[in-house]
C-alpha cells in the first residue's frame, strides 16, 4: 500500500497537501461557546475527563477578538511551521455548533475574513448538529453561503472554505458513554457521521483509548464499528488524568479499571489498531498532549507528540506492517 509523505498510514497532514499543494496548519479558536452537559440542557458538570483549558494553547482565549486569536496563533506556529501555506480556523473549545444559526454565522464568517484562512474545522458533539446546522455548513462549503470568497492555494484558486466537522464520539460502547458522563448514546454518534456524511462534509471523529472498563479486544473490536462509519479521518488520544476531574478520583479508586499503557506498549498498541482501520481512513492523530501542570504524572514525561510520531513510523517500519494490514473489507 501507498500512502501520503511515505508513510505506513494515511497521514491528514498528507491528504491536505495532496489535495490543495500545500501544509495546512490549525488555529485553534475560542468562540465563547459551552457545551450542553454542563450548562443542563443534557447535564452538569460535564464528562467526567474534561478540563478545557488543558486542551488548547494560551493565544486562544473567548476574552479576544477571533480575528486577533488568529493572528497571535499564526505568529507562534510560523516558528514551529513554517513550511504553513495557509491555515485552517479550528473551533476547539467546548461544543462549537451549539448556538443559535446567527450566532454560528457570525463567528465561522468572521474567521473566514482572514486572508490566511482557506477554512474551519468545528469540534461538537453528536448531539450538537441538527439538521439547519449541517446544511448552513453545507451552503459554506459548497460556495452558496459566502458568494465570492476565495483564496490561492499552491493547487490553485479555491471558490469556497473548506469545512471539516469533528466529532467527540470517544467510544463505540454505550457502558463507556454512560461511565463518563457522556450524554449521549453511540446511536446518537452515529446518525450525526451520516447525516454529515450525506451532505458532502469532511467528517472527523474523536476517541480516547483507556477508558475505564475497556479492555484492549474492546477496543480491537471496536474498529470494526469505525470502519462502517463514513468519516474521512479519525483521531486517537490516549486517556489522561487532568487534575481536579473526576475522572483523576475514578483512577486513583479503582486504578484496576484502568488500562495505563506505557509509552512503548501504547504505541504497539496504536499499531495493532492502524492495522485494523480502512486503508481510506485518515489518520490525524495517535497521542494528545496536555500540559504537565495540568496532570498529576506526566507517564510518558516531557515527550512531545511529533516525537510520538517518529517513535510510530519507526516502530512501524521495526514491525514491518502499516495501516489496513488486517482489513478485510465490510
Amino acid at each position: 500500500m501507498e500512502f501520503p509523505d511515505g508513510k505506513r498510514y494515511n497521514s491528514f497532514a498528507g491528504y491536505y497537501r495532496g489535495r490543495y499543494g500545500e501544509r495546512l496548519q490549525k488555529l485553534v479558536v475560542d468562540a465563547g461557546f459551552t457545551c450542553p452537559n454542563r450548562d443542563g440542557t443534557v447535564g452538569r458538570g460535564g464528562c467526567t475527563y474534561c478540563d478545557n483549558a488543558a486542551f488548547h494553547p494560551g493565544y486562544s482565549s473567548p476574552s479576544m477578538p477571533i480575528l486577533q486569536q488568529l493572528d497571535e496563533g499564526i505568529t507562534f506556529h510560523k516558528v514551529r511551521y513554517r513550511n504553513a501555506g495557509h491555515y485552517l480556523a479550528y473551533f476547539q473549545s467546548f461544543s462549537n455548533t451549539y448556538a443559535p444559526l446567527p450566532v454560528l454565522r457570525e463567528r465561522y464568517f468572521k474567521a473566514l475574513e482572514h486572508p490566511e484562512v482557506a477554512g474551519i474545522v468545528i469540534g461538537t458533539r453528536p448531539d450538537c448538529a441538527d439538521d439547519d446546522k449541517l446544511d448552513f455548513l453545507a451552503d459554506i462549503t459548497g460556495g452558496r453561503a459566502l458568494p465570492g470568497w476565495h483564496r490561492d492555494l499552491a493547487s490553485g484558486r479555491i471558490n469556497a472554505p473548506i469545512v471539516m466537522l469533528e466529532y467527540g464520539i470517544e467510544s463505540c460502547y454505550d457502558a463507556t458513554l454512560e461511565r463518563i458522563n457522556r450524554g449521549h448514546d453511540f446511536q446518537c454518534a452515529r446518525l450525526a457521521v451520516e447525516a454529515a456524511a450525506a451532505r458532502g462534509l469532511d467528517v472527523g471523529a474523536h476517541f480516547i483509548l483507556g477508558l475505564p472498563g475497556e479492555t484492549r479486544q474492546m477496543l480491537l473490536d471496536q474498529c470494526s464499528i469505525i470502519n462502517e462509519l463514513p468519516l474521512t479521518s479519525v483521531k486517537f488520544h490516549q486517556l489522561q488524568y487532568v487534575k481536579g476531574t473526576r475522572m483523576e478520583a475514578e483512577h486513583d479508586a479503582h486504578p484496576e479499571d484502568f488500562l495505563d499503557l506505557n509509552l512503548s506498549d501504547y504505541l504497539d498498541f496504536a499499531i495493532d489498531i492502524l492495522e485494523r482501520l480502512r486503508p481510506g481512513l485518515y489518520i490525524e492523530r495517535i497521542a494528545g498532549e496536555v500540559p504537565p501542570r495540568f496532570v498529576k504524572e506526566a507517564r510518558w514525561g516531557l515527550i512531545r507528540n511529533f516525537e510520538v510520531l517518529r517513535m510510530l513510523d519507526a516502530r512501524l517500519e521495526e514491525r514491518d506492517t502499516c495501516q489496513g494490514r488486517y482489513y478485510s473489507g465490510l
